[in-house]
């Protein structure tokens, strides 16, 4: 029976930026090592490479300051860390217009009409656009040179 640990965590990464600024990706990943090192009690980590990815994103200049992981601990003895994507399911709530059919007494082809009819395109009247002005084009003045001539001295 495996018994898998699975904990997500928000890792703060801003003392990355107080390193040299050519290091600071590298920091950030060394940081997640301490990290895990630290909550998961166990000294083996290894790091996905999508994470890796979303921390080099930017270069190793600028990597994110703060970065939600996954920390799972496998039946190998090492804690993978990995980017925390978020399973959303989408709950659609009904609005003014969407009804359930529930009445099963009705025929099939009452059930469809109905459901044709709520799919339908509502007819809007078109937006007019204002008719679009065009600017005048101004031409630069042209610059010429001055004649005068300075008198000469002897």
């Amino acid at each position: 029976m495996s018994q898998e640990l699975e904990r997500v965590y928000t890792i703060n990464l801003g003392k990355a930026w107080i390193s040299v600024d050519t290091h600071r990706a590298t920091r950030s990943i060394n940081m997640i090592k301490e990290f895990a090192r630290h909550h998961m009690k166990i000294e083996d980590i290894k790091i996905e490479e999508d994470l890796a990815h979303q921390i080099w994103a930017r270069g190793a200049r600028s990597p994110p300051r703060k970065i939600r992981v996954r920390m799972t601990k496998t039946d190998e003895g090492y804690i993978l860390v990995s980017r925390f994507d978020e399973d959303v399911q989408s709950d659609v709530t009904p609005g003014k217009d969407t009804k359930k059919i529930e009445d099963k007494g009705k025929p099939a082809e009452e059930e469809s009409s109905i459901v044709e009819a709520k799919e339908a395109p509502t007819k809007e009247a078109p937006k007019k656009e204002a008719p679009k002005k065009e600017a005048p084009k101004k031409e630069a003045p042209k610059k010429e040179a001055p004649k005068k001539e300075a008198p000469k001295k002897k």
